[in-house]
């Protein structure tokens, strides 16, 4: 099978890696330097046998469908299930049709209007842009003033533009988080190892939110019978809710909850696979994903997945000045300490360029993700941190406690879009 792949992240890398393992050609557009088979053709110009869509925003701007139109195989939502991800007020609607549980709610316009809502909620109080905000566009404060300055900010368009102008602000809810992604075909879902991630930038969970810091896969409170009731719960009753809106959603549906002490409460759906949970995820994907993925995107899933038993633990090294202003350009060292081909360690690329001299310098963000595989996600996490000690380029930073604790990772609120972080490790 030939597959195209759509993106150019560490997210992507990863799709990649896992998509050809069983000896499919892979091409990934526009991909980046550190991909193999990255192509600059657009998509549309790549013969396939199947499309997986990686990002968001393609999918929200409807890629799914015209590829579809023209007759081709793809993994993805349409523009029309995309609106899980691309307005937040409206997915809240979809989980209230659906009776899935979530944080109470409300939308807003009107700063005015929010400033009173959020008067009735005790803190932390939570305030989202409405549209795509790149995973940023979460603000959780113990601060009144503090939310409410964000909401005139947002709604004024001086934050993000027209994603913020409507906000959606949530109660805080407390308890693990915990990252469910499944495979969807219109009318059946699967689910994939659960995750957790960790998205602010300094240990301890301090600092901005960032798209994510790293990842870490199995999880030890969410074994089979959570899954289950997670899918029972939240899942196939948001699939019933959107076929009565008349949306086939074919794609992966990203589930990020909270375990609070009532019951698993959604906070959010994405409508791709999430960065960096793909990457710990995907690396344990022991089976022919390719299959998989185009059983879904032909509306007749069969299979089921298959895993790996060994724990993965995924790192984010992140550029100086990330996630305001990332500095780039630096030359990326170290990275022939990671053995080519090994089943067990691999280097996934988002942020990178080449120079003049033809080497690898940082051009984003997210740099690359360093993920490991080990018998437990202890020994995962060292053999990651290991190699991640060995790659270097001025200001690189990472966090230094990514599974540190496995399931003990808990926000004091409900949040989606962001997540957590003593201070992030720093190599220069």
């Amino acid at each position: 099978m030939r597959v195209c792949v759509v993106g150019s992240g560490g997210r992507e890398h990863a799709l990649a890696h896992a998509l050809s393992r069983p000896g499919h050609e892979v091409v990934v557009t526009p991909g980046n330097p550190g991909i193999p088979g990255s192509t600059p053709s657009p998509p549309e110009e790549v013969e396939a046998d199947l499309y997986v869509i990686g990002p968001e925003a393609p999918l929200v701007d409807g890629l799914a469908d015209r590829l579809r139109a023209a007759g081709r195989l793809v993994f993805g939502p349409g523009a029309d299930g995309a609106r899980l991800e691309g307005s937040k007020a409206w997915m809240k609607q979809v989980l209230v049709e659906a009776g899935v549980p979530t944080a109470r709610h409300g939308v807003f316009r009107q700063p005015e209007k929010a400033a009173a809502f959020l008067r009735t909620l005790a803190a932390p109080y939570v305030v989202k842009t409405d549209g795509l905000a790149a995973g940023k566009g979460v603000l959780v404060t113990n601060s009144l003033a503090e939310a409410e300055a964000d909401v005139a900010a947002k709604t004024s368009g001086q934050a993000f533009g027209a994603a913020g102008r409507t906000v959606v602000i949530e109660e805080g809810l407390s308890g693990p988080e915990l990252s469910l992604l499944c495979v969807c075909d219109g009318r059946r879902a699967v689910a994939l190892a659960p995750a957790q991630d960790f998205k602010r930038l300094g240990d301890g969970d301090t600092g901005p939110n960032t798209g994510g810091m790293g990842a870490y896969s199995p999880v030890p409170i969410a074994g089979p019978a959570v899954v289950d009731e997670l899918l029972e719960r939240a899942v196939d009753p948001t699939l019933a809710a959107l076929r009565d809106h008349g949306i086939d959603y074919r794609g992966v549906l990203y589930c990020g909850l909270m375990l609070t002490a009532d019951g698993p409460k959604v906070l959010e759906y994405n409508i791709r696979f999430g960065d960096p949970e793909a990457q710990a995820v995907l690396s344990r994907y022991a089976g022919d994903l390719a299959e998989l993925l185009a059983e879904a995107a032909a509306g007749d899933l069969r299979s089921e997945p298959v895993w790996d038993d060994r724990a993965a633990v995924t790192i984010v090294l992140a550029a100086e000045g990330y996630p305001v202003s990332p500095r780039v350009g630096d030359v990326i060292r170290g990275l022939d300490e990671i053995p080519p081909g090994a089943d067990d360690v691999m280097a996934f690329f988002a942020g990178v360029a080449r120079d003049d001299a033809r080497r690898l310098v940082t051009a984003g963000g997210r740099v690359l993700t360093i993920t490991a595989l080990d018998h437990d996600v202890a020994a995962a996490r060292r053999k990651a941190y290991a190699v991640a000690g060995s790659v270097s380029w001025p200001g690189m930073q990472y966090r230094l406690d990514i599974a540190l604790h496995p399931s003990d990772v808990s926000a004091q609120v409900g949040h989606g879009d962001t997540n957590r972080a003593e201070s992030s490790g720093v190599r220069g």
